[in-house]
């Protein structure tokens, strides 16, 4: 019966994106204002206009902690380093650098004549106290523990930084191609204080005008980019939370490009003949974060019994429409660590039965699943829970609002979450966060054989013995299960086909320095 049932709500789940696939645009149009149906080959004015998934929380690359963030800070900021579209470091604001042998000293050779967009030099002083800025414990900003590894920052002359680790630390220039990298005016946040977040000030190819909060943020041309001016006059970022308003707004021309494609609409854009839809894979990964300190989760054999429920395919296949690829592992198929010999959990209900029957608990189990509202979500959702109780798991679903489901999370106060990670270049940025005792989105999980992996693996200069190492590393992981990987992502950018010279980056950031529009 439970199996009957199972496939029953696959195919409710089928009827019901269909629906949704019909009459969305319909019930969206008039919240955007505008039709559907009047796409454009070609672009009135210079205005580059972009549709982001939320509004940006926090303007201060130092301070922020959400994703959305860093789709804006591309215009705003340059990077001491960049990634290309093999996500291969290249320069930016830092045009050279030498790595020790040893790799604890990392010197820099700056770009020349760069300003920020306030007249203050961009020079090594700025560099220092930028660094300087992230590593104060008394300002306490985000960046904090990613580059906790610095020990000192040595101004050599106005163009040469040396920065000395206090260990080798290999994901170091990966971690300053983001916000870790950013350089702010060192001017601007000594007038402007806590205020600076609502008037930033960078160096990059756009300068910030002004700011509505859940309306609007702009930003015009730098016309004296020190790497060339804009082809772009300005840029509107509008924060459309609703899927289907972003859609409809790309659609009908008020939105010229989109950061996210909820998966019920990617077919649909990939016929349109006025967008093209590019696609990379994404650098995350996205499945159930597990309380490891209370039960059920604190139970290793319960961990791999739920991990042997979830039949990966049938949810990339109804919820996604084949949107993503099933995941085995923190490390995505785009990362140069991924090792395809470790494959997802095939689905085994049998040995899931036996695993918590030999744990003492033959009748199963029970816990929350907590989730944030979504469409999406709630249909992932049901359909773990419907798979679980095929093996006698029994799951409540309850949706909380993100932020307090966030809160939750830091206090302990969940079985399990629906959630995942945006991803980062270097895996360190995926796994260790993770997996180790004391990772910034570890829940509980701890092992001394991972953590000496992880930690080895960081102090590694040579490519393939860390691969090495994150491969033992995900097989332990796959043994341990301190988080139970359900997906990996692929990244989509929809754009009106006038949008001339965009490159879509793997790293999911979308950069307008160089692209034009066709009038």
């Amino acid at each position: 019966m439970q199996k009957k049932n199972y496939f029953v709500l696959v195919l409710i789940s089928l009827i019901v994106l269909v629906l949704a696939a019909c009459g969305g645009e319909q019930s969206s149009s008039s919240e955007s204002g505008e039709s559907a149906d009047s796409g454009t080959s070609k672009k009135e004015g210079n205005t580059l206009n972009v549709g982001l998934d939320a509004d940006p929380p926090q303007l201060d690359p130092h301070f922020s902690t959400a994703a959305v963030d860093r789709q804006v800070y591309q215009s705003i900021y340059d990077k001491l380093v960049d990634v290309d579209e093999n996500l291969n470091i290249i320069p930016q604001l830092a045009k050279e650098w030498e790595i020790s042998e040893d790799g604890k000293t990392y010197t820099f050779l700056l770009q020349e004549g760069v300003t920020f967009h306030d007249g203050t030099p961009f020079n090594a002083e700025a560099v220092k106290f930028n660094l300087e800025r992230m590593l104060d414990p008394s300002i306490g900003t985000a960046r904090t523990s990613e580059i906790s590894s610095i020990e000192t920052v040595e101004v050599v002359d106005d163009l040469t930084v040396k920065v000395q680790l206090k260990e080798a630390f290999s994901p170091f220039l990966s971690v300053l191609s983001d916000r870790a990298g950013m350089m702010v005016s060192p001017t601007a946040v000594e007038e402007k204080g806590e205020d600076f977040s609502n008037s930033p000030v960078g160096t990059g190819p756009f300068k910030f005008v002004e700011r509505v909060k859940q309306d609007k943020i702009v930003v015009e041309a730098n016309k004296d980019y020190w790497g060339g001016a804009p082809k772009v006059d300005k840029i509107v970022y509008r924060p459309y939370t609703d899927e289907n308003v972003r859609k409809t707004n790309l659609v009908s021309g008020k939105t010229d490009i989109v950061n996210k494609i909820p998966p019920k609409d990617v077919e649909e854009l990939k016929n349109n003949s006025d967008i093209t839809l590019s696609e990379v894979p994404g650098p995350g990964f996205q499945g159930l974060y597990l309380n490891h300190k209370s039960e059920p989760f604190n139970n290793k054999a319960l961990r791999q019994a739920l991990d042997l429920v979830i039949d990966r395919e049938a949810i990339i296949k109804v919820a996604l429409h084949g949107t993503a690829v099933p995941a085995a592992s923190a490390i995505a198929p785009s990362s140069w660590a991924y090792d395809e010999s470790i494959k997802p959990k095939e689905r085994d209900i049998e040995k899931a039965k036996q695993l918590m029957s030999d744990a003492g608990y033959p009748d199963g189990f029970s816990f929350t699943l907590k989730l944030a509202p979504s469409p999406v979500e709630e249909q992932v959702s049901q359909m773990i829970q419907s798979m679980a109780a095929e093996a006698g798991i029994k799951v409540e679903i309850e949706m909380v609002e993100f932020g307090t489901m966030i809160d939750q999370m830091d206090n302990y106060e969940f079985d399990a979450i629906r959630l995942g990670w945006s991803g980062r270049i270097d895996p360190d940025g995926n796994i260790h966060s993770l997996f180790r005792t004391d990772g910034t989105i570890n829940y509980g999980y701890s092992n001394e054989k991972m953590d000496q992996l992880l930690d080895d693996a960081r102090s590694e200069s040579d490519q393939e013995k860390r691969k090495e190492l994150y491969s033992q590393a995900m097989k332990l992981g796959q043994e341990e299960v301190p988080f139970i990987f359900i997906y990996h992502e692929t990244d989509y950018k929809a754009y009106k086909n006038y949008v001339k010279d965009f490159k879509h980056i793997p790293d999911t950031m979308m950069r307008f320095h160089n692209i034009s529009l066709e009038n």
